[in-house]
């Protein structure tokens, strides 16, 4: 094999030039690290504007996708959806209205410490009802809770009482033993459902005091508490009742504090 033959000094000088040049054009990488941890300002504010425009075309999906699943619901679901927001609109603005009333008679100074009395007793009130510390009763529906293969569980259990709250619940008791409230618990132990401690038999009973209509429609919307426990995949069945009257007596047991004193 005939040996290569050598370069001449002026091609290997040429050679030598062109790596320097190219070496000097392109960072090495502890340039490039010092850049990423001490980046400048035009790479600071070009970073800025990098993150907005994914923030918006983030947005812009979410709001294409909110838009989507409401043009594939139904029309009664969607009618179902309006009176929801009707019902909570109409409740907000009897609120206001109480309240801008109870505001002009504490600024009108006649007898201004009878109305607030009465304004902080009906408010004490409703906070007992909410912390389920007292009963409650009003109108409202009765839902029972058919399940003869034991497939409703505590996930489907919290999520129709999330629904309830959506729908106006103001105060919830399961079989006539359990107050829910913020702090009420669901799980399954042994196979069975448990409430905050206590074991739920079947069939379920949801005692719930709120708008009915407001309420009965929340239950049976698409994808709620009906249509879940009543699919396949459960094989259960929801009977929902409209009552004018209905009696939550269950209450909360509030624990005191060990540690934790008022700021």
């Amino acid at each position: 094999m005939p040996e290569p033959t050598p370069k001449p000094d002026g091609q290997l000088e040429a050679e030598r030039s062109h790596r320097e040049v190219l070496r000097s054009e392109y960072p090495a990488w502890d340039r490039l690290l010092s850049d990423f941890f001490r980046p400048s300002t035009g790479q600071a504010i070009m970073a800025v504007v990098l993150c907005l425009v994914g923030l918006l075309v983030v947005m812009q999906v979410r709001a294409k996708n909110a838009d989507d699943s409401l043009g594939s619901m139904r029309r009664t679901d969607l009618v179902q959806l309006l009176d929801q927001l009707n019902a909570e609109q109409e409740r907000l603005g009897q609120e206001s209205a109480r309240l801008e009333h109870t505001r002009e008679q504490l600024a009108s100074g006649a007898d201004a410490r009878r109305v607030a009395e009465a304004e902080n007793r009906k408010r004490r009130d409703e906070l007992a009802i909410l912390a389920g510390t007292a009963p409650a009763k009003g109108p409202g529906i009765r839902i029972t809770i058919v399940d003869p293969q034991g497939k409703v569980g505590a996930d489907l259990l919290l999520d129709a009482v999330e629904e309830l709250r959506d729908a106006g619940a103001e105060a919830i008791e399961i079989d006539d033993q359990v107050r829910v409230v913020a702090q009420t618990w669901f799980s399954q132990q042994d196979g069975s459902l448990v409430v905050d401690g206590q074991q739920v038999r079947t069939p379920i009973t949801l005692d719930v005091v709120g708008e009915p209509h407001a309420l009965e429609e929340g239950a049976r919307f698409r994808g709620g508490l009906v249509s879940q426990v009543q699919a396949e995949q459960v094989g259960g069945h929801v009977l929902i009742s409209r009552l004018e009257s209905v009696q939550v007596s269950s209450l909360h047991h509030v624990t005191t504090p060990q540690w934790a004193r008022p700021a």
